[in-house]
This record gives C-alpha cells, sequence and structure tokens, in this order.
C-alpha cells in the first residue's frame, strides 16, 4: 500500500511576509491532518517518543486524530505537556521527534509538529477540579520551564506562584521568540490554560532585588524552582562593539518583541538603516535576521564562520529566511567593527576555512589570512547568552551556599534539578544541564517538578 505524501501547510508569499509580522504557516486543514496522520506506521516501540524530552506519547495522539477524535487527542499531548500549540511551532522536530521517526528511513517523516500545532489550537486543557494539599511552590521565571513545572505542581495539589521579572508573561517565548513564529494569541491561550488550574502569576517581580530566596522561605514557600533564563548576552569582545547600532540579539528582539520599537510611536525605537550584519547561525540569528526585514532594513546578511553545512538553526528556519531575501555569507568571522562619529560604519571580517573537528564534533574554522570588509549600519550579535546572575549574587549576600560553576551557571542534580540548598532546584538555561531550546527546558521543568513533589512528600517540619 503506497502512503500518501507528506502534507505541508500553507505559507504566506514571501513579499508579503517580509512587510508583517503576521504568522508565516497557516494550520493544517482538517483533510490534511486526516490524512498525515494515516501516514504514522504506529510502531510498537516508538522512536518518536523516546526522542520527545517530554514523551508525549506521539503514535497515540496520532491514531486519535485518525479516528477524527481530536478532544481524545489533546487530552493524550497534555498528560506530558501543557504547552501543544507552542511546542508545535518553535521545537527542533528534525533533531527530535520527527528525526527519530521510523517512517523517515526511506521516506519523509511524519508532519508530528504540525499535527500537534493542529491539535493544539482546537483543543482546551481540562479544568478537573484540583484538591490541595496545602503547601507551596515558588517558581522563579514564566517561560518554558517555570510554565511546565508549574502545571505539573499545580495537577498534583500544589498552590503554585510564578513570579515573573517583565510586565508580561512568558519569558522567552515572548521576548525572544518573534510573532511570525509564535502568534501572542497562542501564547496568551497556553497561559490562560495554567490560569484556569489555578496557577498565580505575579508580574515585575525581580527575585534576587523585589524579594530574595530567604523572604520566599519566609512567606511559606515549601520549594523553589529557579528557571530565570540565560539573558546575559554573550558578545564577540572585538574592536568597536561598545559603538552606536551595535546590538545583542537579545536586546534588539526584546525591543521589537516586547517594546514594539517596530511601531510609530514606540518610546523604545530601532535606528533602522539600509544595511545590517546578523552573526551566529543558530535559531536566534535566524529570528533576529527576519525581524531586520521586517523593520526596514533593506539588506540583511547573515555572517557564519562555518560552511552551510554546520548550521545549527532550524531546517525551516534556514529555509524562511533565505525566501524573505536574507543572504549568508559563510567562513567570515568578525574581527573588527569600524566606526564614524560614534556609529557602526563598516565591519571587518577574517576569511576563514575548515579544519580539524573541535569537542562539538563540528570542523574547526581556520584563519586563511584574508580579510574583508563591509559597509554597514547596524550589527546583531546572535552568538548565545549566559545565565542571568542576580539570583546567584543574592544568594551569596544572603550567605546562602547556592554553589554555581566557573561560568555562573547553578549546579544541580542533572535528574532531579536539585541544588545545593535544600529545597530549592534549578532549571532551563540557568543551568548548566544544555536546556538551550524550548521543549528540552519543559523536559527539565517536569524533571524538577517530580523531584519537588518527591522531596514535599517525604520532608519532615
Amino acid at each position: 500500500m503506497q502512503r500518501a505524501d507528506r502534507q505541508h501547510p500553507v505559507e504566506l508569499d514571501p513579499k508579503i511576509r517580509r512587510t508583517n509580522f503576521d504568522a508565516v504557516e497557516s494550520n493544517f486543514t482538517d483533510e490534511q491532518a486526516s490524512v498525515e496522520a494515516s501516514r504514522c506506521l504506529h510502531c510498537k516501540n516508538a522512536k518518536c517518543v523516546q526522542g520527545c524530552p517530554v514523551n508525549i506519547q506521539i503514535p497515540d495522539f496520532i491514531a486519535a486524530v485518525k479516528e477524527g477524535n481530536i478532544d481524545k487527542a489533546g487530552d493524550i499531548i497534555r498528560q506530558t505537556s501543557m504547552l501543544p500549540s507552542v511546542c508545535g511551532r518553535v521545537c527542533p522536530q528534525e533533531r527530535q521527534c520527527e528525526g527519530n521517526c521510523v517512517l523517515g528511513i526511506k521516506n519523509k517523516p511524519v508532519a508530528i509538529g504540525a499535527l500537534e500545532r493542529y491539535v493544539g489550537d482546537k483543543t482546551k486543557a481540562k479544568t478537573d477540579e484540583i484538591k490541595d494539599n496545602g503547601k507551596k511552590v515558588a517558581i522563579v521565571g514564566s517561560g518554558c520551564a517555570g510554565i511546565t513545572a508549574a502545571a505539573d505542581l499545580r495537577k498534583a495539589g500544589y498552590s503554585v506562584t510564578v513570579f515573573e521579572a517583565l510586565h508580561e508573561l512568558g519569558g522567552v517565548l515572548r521576548y525572544g521568540i518573534p510573532p511570525f513564529r509564535l502568534p501572542r494569541t497562542v501564547l496568551d491561550r497556553e497561559i490562560d490554560g495554567l490560569k484556569d488550574i489555578g496557577v498565580k502569576f505575579e508580574k515585575n517581580v525581580v527575585v534576587g532585588k523585589s524579594v530574595t530566596i530567604n523572604q520566599l522561605k519566609d512567606e511559606g514557600f515549601d520549594a523553589i524552582f529557579l528557571c530565570s533564563g540565560a539573558g546575559l548576552p554573550k558578545m564577540m569582545h572585538i574592536s568597536g562593539e561598545n559603538l552606536n547600532g551595535v546590538y545583542s540579539a537579545n536586546e534588539f528582539l526584546t525591543r521589537v518583541n516586547l517594546m514594539h520599537a517596530n511601531e510609530n510611536s514606540t518610546p523604545t525605537p530601532l535606528k533602522v538603516g539600509e544595511k545590517v550584519a546578523v552573526i551566529g547561525g543558530g535559531n536566534v540569528a535566524m529570528d533576529a535576521a527576519r525581524t531586520a526585514v521586517r523593520v526596514g532594513f533593506k539588506d540583511v546578511f547573515i555572517a557564519y564562520r562555518r560552511t552551510e553545512a554546520e548550521l545549527p538553526a532550524r531546517l525551516e528556519e534556514i529555509r524562511h529566511a533565505k525566501e524573505e531575501g536574507v543572504e549568508f555569507k559563510f567562513l567570515h568571522a568578525p574581527s573588527e567593527i569600524l566606526g564614524q562619529d560614534g556609529y557602526v560604519k563598516a565591519m571587518k571580517f577574517d576569511i576563514m576555512q575548515l579544519g580539524e573537528p573541535d569537542e562539538s564534533g563540528r570542523r574547526r574554522p581556520v584563519a586563511t589570512g584574508e580579510s574583508v570588509t563591509i559597509e554597514l549600519d547596524a550589527v546583531i550579535v546572535a552568538l548565545g547568552t549566559g545565565p542571568n546572575p542576580i539570583i546567584q549574587y543574592s544568594a551569596q549576600k544572603e550567605g546562602l551556599n547556592l554553589e554555581t560553576n566557573n561560568k555562573g551557571y547553578i549546579i544541580v542534580n542533572k535528574d532531579t534539578g536539585e541544588t545545593s540548598i535544600p529545597g530549592v532546584y534549578a532549571g532551563g538555561d540557568v543551568a548548566p544541564t544544555g536546556e538551550s531550546n524550548a521543549i528540552n527546558a519543559m523536559g527539565a521543568g517536569k524533571r524538577a517538578a517530580k523531584a519537588i513533589d518527591e522531596y514535599l512528600k517525604t520532608c519532615k517540619y
């Protein structure tokens, strides 16, 4: 029996999407979802589930879609994930669930991400009555790890309060991911699902400044989960990096995504010129470049010191960037930013070639001795981020033994998220366990929630 071809969501024309922040992809139609669900082999030893950091029972929810029982499919997904509409849009499926799909060995894998998004958008989380157990948990940060831990702990009967430093909820999902990839209505709906089951949220609270770990304990919180993210941008440390017109990707995306710098009446405008270079090759670099196109830069290019084969970004994001007119300059390593009157004027790049593999397994870029200088109006640095140090500094001042490594990450038990302070857990980008994307951070949140539940059930007061 010949299987149907893989279904593809309809996408906006690149010429149109360059001009707005509307969602690039539409959802599957009911017919497309049914056809795509019929492609699943329903493996007994489902490798797709093994590839999912939160172990969504993928064959089961796809079988429900095939039956036409979308509510059942939603219930199956939400047994382990409260963010199906988010994960279906932003997870690197080609390296996780879809990358492990057996059908993908000789054919194209099942479009698991698109099916998850379809189900998430068409269903709502159940709001069954929860029996409170009288214990309180504080969660610091409303990103992927925090939202996931909050959902699991609330379902287990805990009174859960999520503290968010910014004036809107969602963490990196809101300030880091552009709305053309994750519409804000989708994110708000997922967060509302947590509010519906009784999770409390407090915004504009910077734990470590507004309130300390000891003060949270004094307020009656029996356990604390620190998942404040990685808000400290990594820069290039080259000459000219302090010139006006040089942005970290964090600052650039936050200004646009959270502070509406792309709008005419904003109090936090961007200085938009003709040409901008984005430095890096990950998903954040793609987001920054595609956002730069939309805010009005005429000429946008991504400079990456390796070749296209080594780009770590999602294949879909790379394709979308190219379609929208973003250029790529491979084997270009920045060496100096040149300025005029305090503003970016040009950038010098060393031309590289690939040598032997480094510790990451990718071939190490080696300078050829050649260089090129390109005139620019702005530079966006998307080379990753480090942990926000506010909580660590605050804990030290309080005399708490919160152990960190030499890069400032909070040291945790990788299986449980336990820190060196009893009853305090950490996960996501603030811990050195590699949670650099949404679904992995969710996995950290689930592990921490399970460990917190076990701790509070056994500890004696």
